[in-house]
């Protein structure tokens, strides 16, 4: 951080310096986000270029693959029966003309039709998404109440308290989530029968998947966060709040908790991508309905455009929660400058 001088107090004629993020002025900024506004266009072509590249090159005649999940039965097809299938969907083409196609469908929000359903794909992701974002927002959430909690109150100390939330830390970040939601299932909702054994659509049932989801995913932000939590307590900032009169629970909470929680934010983008792919075994072993759960069906069944189409929402879903990251970088800490 970039001290400002105080020219009439040490008798110095020369400039007063300004924090670094307002030398650039708003033009800077706006150049900033402009530059990532670019990369995050390039990330969603990227992956829509990889997903159409996964379609073209698959193993296996697309026009066949389609007859047959559609008709539910596995044989070869005769080209009288192909023919109508490749004029429709323009298989014959030449791979740069069907690309071309293909990105102007994605520009229209046309992700293609899925093979077995027959239907558009952005017609099933949007009919399964739902439960699914719900699923990770919530226990993106519920990890960062723990967090926050757990660094508050024990991360800096000396002694067993500290000890424990480190270890705790520790042993969450490292479970496997289908190990832990198997273990959550048998003992809350089979044993104790606390909650029901398939997820459902109810309250009750959403909260053993967000714990499967959120507790490794608390333990990882924690470990991160606890480290900048402990150098913070060190700074004359916190010895200057300690001599004002206040607490150490009001210090720890008002004071170094926002610097600790940044290096933490920082992975919370990644974090979201993450908290996707977990749903798919979430939504497994609690039997809940959502995008997991139809990627598995998708990808078992090799409907390639609707595997596709779900890969280049995650995409969407990564670059945008990495967006929303670095603004509330700003809001936490405004003398930081994003780069």
């Amino acid at each position: 951080m970039t001290t400002v001088v105080d020219a009439t107090a040490t008798g110095d004629n020369r400039v007063p310096a300004l924090p670094r993020r307002l030398r650039g002025g708003a033009g800077a900024g706006w150049l900033r986000w402009l530059g990532k506004l670019g990369s995050a266009i390039f990330v969603l072509w990227a992956a829509a270029t990889i997903t159409f590249l996964l379609q073209v090159l698959a193993p296996g005649d697309r026009a066949t693959l389609l007859l047959n999940l559609s008709s539910g039965e596995s044989r070869e097809r005769t080209p009288d029966e192909i023919a109508p299938v490749n004029e429709q969907y323009g298989f014959t083409d030449s791979i740069w003309q069907q690309y071309l196609h293909y990105l102007q469908g994605l520009l229209h929000g046309d992700l293609g039709t899925s093979f077995q359903l027959q239907q558009p794909v952005t017609q099933v992701i949007a009919e399964q998404i739902g439960p699914t974002l719900v699923l990770t927002v919530s226990a993106l959430v519920v990890a960062w109440l723990l967090v926050l909690a757990t660094t508050t109150l024990t991360a800096g100390r000396r002694g067993p308290f500290g000890a424990l939330g480190a270890f705790l830390e520790t042993v969450s970040a490292g479970l496997p989530q289908y190990w832990l939601g198997s273990i959550l299932l048998v003992v809350f909702a089979i044993n104790l029968a606390w909650f029901p054994v398939e997820s459902g659509t109810g309250l009750r049932g959403l909260v053993l998947p967000v714990l499967t989801l959120a507790i490794p995913l608390a333990g990882f932000l924690g470990s991160i966060a606890r480290d900048e939590f402990a150098r913070a307590l060190d700074q004359p900032f916190v010895l200057t709040a300690r001599s004002r009169g206040l607490g150490d629970l009001a210090v720890r909470a008002r004071h170094v908790l926002r610097h600790s929680v940044i290096p933490a934010v920082t992975v919370s983008g990644w974090a979201m991508g993450a908290l996707l792919s977990g749903a798919v075994i979430a939504e497994t072993v609690f039997a809940r309905a959502g995008i997991g759960q139809t990627l598995v069906a998708a990808a078992s069944s090799r409907d390639v455009p609707l595997v596709s189409g779900i890969v280049v929402l995650v995409a969407a879903i990564y670059t945008i929660a990495n967006l929303v990251v670095d603004f509330l970088y700003t809001v936490i800490d405004p003398r930081i400058e994003i780069p």
